[in-house]
């Protein structure tokens, strides 16, 4: 199956490269205000709204699950990589990690009320997404939040471009697709960030921040 190759790839990618990795992101909020902010606000409609768990889903090293446990939201890490989990349990060893993917996720239906998918979805190639978008709905409660970043393609008239990541391929969305997207899988949004790439980025490309929301009666 494709989702399967490319879960393969890219999991075998991320454990090649975990320590470095880990080493460079690990203070990556530092100098991004905008993203604290949007982080601030979900934790905030998260906690508004229940007391039930958050899932970090391609938590990497665990440095943003981390975050999000001193916004005060009781969250958890789920990563594909193997080495990317260990580095999250070493560095953050009150915290819980664990291993799987984001097409079959391990977790009960309804048990979340707040998802965080922060550039997990780039390396799911564009006809595979709306598996994974299915099980983020499955695994939130009603009137649970979605917090997904990703990158912005250059032409909205193009749902996804491919870009040379330097880990593993990785797909570029159309913010208005993706939010369609999300709406048809039941999440509807709630409010988006859009924050343009700094002179010093690396890639020219829109990041972005769509926020969503499970229905009450859903």
């Amino acid at each position: 199956m494709v989702e399967h190759d490319a879960l393969s790839v890219s999991r075998d990618a991320y454990d090649a490269v975990a320590p470095t990795y880990a080493q460079l992101f690990r203070d990556e909020l530092r100098d991004r205000p905008f993203d604290r902010a949007i982080l601030s606000a979900f934790a905030e409609v998260v906690s508004a709204s229940g007391d039930g768990q958050v899932a970090d889903l391609g938590c990497g090293p665990g440095h943003i699950t981390a975050h999000l446990d001193k916004l005060g939201l009781p969250v958890f890490g789920v990563d594909a990589s193997a080495a990317m989990i260990k580095l999250a349990r070493n560095a953050y060893p009150g915290l819980r990690f664990d291993t799987g993917s984001m097409a079959a996720l391990n977790i009960a239906d309804g048990l979340l009320d707040g998802v965080l998918s922060r550039w997990s979805i780039i390396h799911t190639p564009p006809q595979e997404l709306p598996v994974i978008l299915a099980e983020f709905h499955r695994v939130l409660a009603p009137g649970g939040h979605l917090l997904v970043g990703f990158s912005a393609s250059d032409d909205p008239s193009r749902p996804t471009q491919a870009f040379d990541h330097a880990v593993a391929t990785a797909y570029r969305w159309s913010p208005d697709h993706l939010a369609a997207m999300l709406r048809k899988s039941g999440l509807a949004e709630v409010a988006r960030m859009v924050r343009e790439p700094l002179p010093t980025d690396r890639r020219q490309f829109q990041e972005i921040h769509l926020l969503t929301r499970k229905a009450q009666n859903a």
